[in-house]
């Protein structure tokens, strides 16, 4: 199978280091064109979307492979490994972030550096973790989803993006919701928001910036916090925005987070 084409794979850039773009949930790699520009010039930038997402090749979407993250992430590895390049710094936005967390875990001699944007490690409180659902409401809500995939959207996509993003803006992230299948969009929702790798963040040695709205419904800033207290080394940046696609709202406070991390080494 070509990978290249599976991801719809794009490159642009030029530079001795190379970021690599994660989208969320719900959107594909256009998400990132009002940040990933802004790199080129110093820069190798690629972009690729998740299988079932975009203009991946939905043809590859396997309901097995996808049960949880460690398929996207074996994909992401995959990817990495066939455009051949040095060390990357990965920049992986929401359920991106933990699946990049994964496969640096995996094989950390592929990555440079991590950058978790709006991420998180578990969606569920539990206890003194607080992850921004209890239980019952998260089941609710996947059954909501269950039955009307379109409707679910239309009713979560306003309150997901927060009240920093322009109309055009929100009505972009509803048609790139709508644009993914809903049986694909069932199983990824499950293995997104019932997953809790908590227990890997440990595990990770790759140097890591976390940058998380001040308000996020998804990804409260407390799971900010939590990623940075529980990985070591790593550097935090609350940005003064709300909502969980800063890099769509506050582009400008995204690039200019990711460009003090660069310039850090």
């Amino acid at each position: 199978m070509d990978i290249l084409h599976r991801h719809h794979v794009s490159t642009y850039g030029s530079g001795p280091q190379t970021l690599v773009f994660g989208h969320g949930f719900g959107t594909d790699q256009q998400a990132w064109r009002y940040v990933a520009p802004a790199f080129a010039a110093r820069h190798q930038v690629v972009l690729f979307d998740l299988v079932g997402s975009g203009r991946s090749d939905k043809s590859a979407y396997d309901f097995s492979r996808y049960q949880t993250l460690r398929g996207y992430a074996n994909d992401l590895l995959e990817l990495l490994r066939t455009l051949n390049l040095p060390k990357v710094v990965y920049v992986g936005h929401s359920v991106s972030g933990m699946i990049g967390m994964l496969a640096a875990i995996q094989e950390p001699a592929l990555f440079e550096r991590l950058v978790l944007l709006a991420a998180s490690p578990c969606y569920v409180n539990d206890g003194d973790y607080f992850g921004g659902f209890e239980p019952a409401d998260l089941e609710e809500i996947l059954g909501f989803l269950d039955r009307d995939y379109r409707a679910w959207s239309d009713t979560m996509v306003p309150n997901i993006v927060g009240g920093d993003m322009r109309p055009d803006l929100v009505d972009d992230v509803l048609a790139s919701f709508s644009e993914v299948d809903p049986a694909i969009a069932r199983q990824f929702a499950r293995a997104t928001f019932l997953s809790d790798y908590r227990s890997e963040l440990p595990k990770l040695r790759v140097p890591t910036l976390v940058i998380q709205s001040a308000q996020d419904s998804i990804a409260p800033s407390n799971v900010g916090h939590y990623l940075h207290e529980h990985l070591a080394g790593s550097h935090l940046d609350i940005l003064n925005t709300t909502g969980h696609y800063p890099h769509l709202s506050a582009p400008v406070a995204t690039i200019s987070s990711l460009e003090r991390y660069l310039k850090s080494a």
